[in-house]
């Protein structure tokens, strides 16, 4: 009777250490199940892009751009591109370095001395650049021909914008920022917001027989563009008739003077300002030379449509999705 009892004893001891260690086991499962759901949210989205990624190689004009593939999220970031800049900064991404020079208005805060200066959109300051140890560069047209030095120093990216297919290359870009950095989701509605504004416009313009002359105003002087153009989005995107549709695509324009827009005859005349864009205090004498007799004959003038459009967005950059957005609502006044 007795060793009966020693060993119901025994028994019951063995079962409450069994049941001790499996408790343990259990907190740590629940532990180390609980490591990333613990972590904010923000780091959890970071974590979703899969790495290594590999970035495409391009080609734009005569340069040629090698892929590049990235081991793991980017931390130490430049950017040359204003437009993809916008893009970032509209994501929520932290960059390290900027062009300073010339950044547009309301990207002013990357002109503060948190962020590196790497130069000029076209000079770029090579020795910053090898002082701050980059893990990627992003570059568009104007830095084209430094590339191979840029390379030397950091993973180099094209991310400049396609004139000739402008959505997609533009889509392109947002979803490569979106992916490197995590923010599939945000890239993903910022495009799709973007899309419904493009076809607010379209629904207008599709009902219009106004036709429209986009001019760029420097100096004094005029260049005209057409479809095809860094400024053709007008016509090629927001679906605007062209007032002539023989203007040769190229990045500087066609030569135009005031005399080929009155005999051109614009229903709607766009103006980019470039003076006010590239000038220190945005000093400009772009609306004075243009609102004269001669382009007072069009009907532009006659019926109150000529629009000068924001040169932050239309010629420093263009192709972000803040930029986009606002070069929809720029182009939606005039069909109101």
């Amino acid at each position: 009777m007795k060793n009966w009892k020693l060993l119901t004893v025994l028994m019951a001891m063995m079962l409450l250490v069994l049941a001790a260690c499996g408790s343990k086991e259990d907190t740590k499962e629940e532990d180390k199940g609980s490591t990333t759901d613990n972590k904010p949210a923000e780091e959890q989205k970071d974590e979703a892009t899969a790495y290594p990624i590999t970035i495409p190689g391009s080609t734009s004009g005569e340069e040629t751009f090698k892929e590049v593939t990235l081991d793991k999220k980017p931390e130490n970031v430049v950017v040359f591109d204003y437009g993809f800049l916008d893009t970032l900064d509209a994501l929520g991404v932290e960059v390290a370095g900027v062009a300073q020079k010339s950044v547009p208005e309301y990207l002013s805060k990357y002109t503060d001395t948190t962020y590196v200066n790497v130069g000029s959109l076209k000079e770029p300051d090579f020795e910053a650049l090898s002082s701050m140890n980059p893990d990627i560069i992003f570059i568009s047209g104007r830095q084209a021909s430094a590339y191979e030095e840029l390379s030397k120093i950091a993973p180099t990216v094209f991310v400049g914008v396609d004139n000739a297919d402008f959505v997609n290359s533009f889509k392109t870009n947002t979803e490569l920022a979106g992916k490197i950095f995590g923010k599939e989701q945000e890239a993903a509605d910022a495009f799709a917001a973007y899309e419904a504004k493009v076809e607010e416009i379209k629904a207008k313009t599709a009902t219009s027989e106004e036709k429209a002359l986009i001019v760029l105003g420097s100096e004094g002087s005029l260049s005209a563009y057409g479809p095809g153009s860094r400024f053709g989005v007008i016509h090629d995107v927001f679906g605007v008739k062209a007032a002539d549709d023989k203007i040769e695509a190229s990045t500087h324009g066609a030569n135009a003077s005031f005399e080929y827009v009155r005999d051109t005859n614009p229903d709607v005349l766009f103006v980019v300002d470039r003076d006010a864009a590239v000038n220190p205090e945005g000093e400009s004498g772009t609306k004075a030379a243009i609102e004269n007799e001669i382009v007072g004959a069009t009907n532009a003038a006659k019926n109150g449509k000529i629009f000068y459009l924001d040169p932050q967005y239309w010629y420093l950059s263009g192709g972000g999705i803040t930029s986009e957005t606002a070069k929809a609502d720029d182009v939606l006044k005039a069909f109101k």
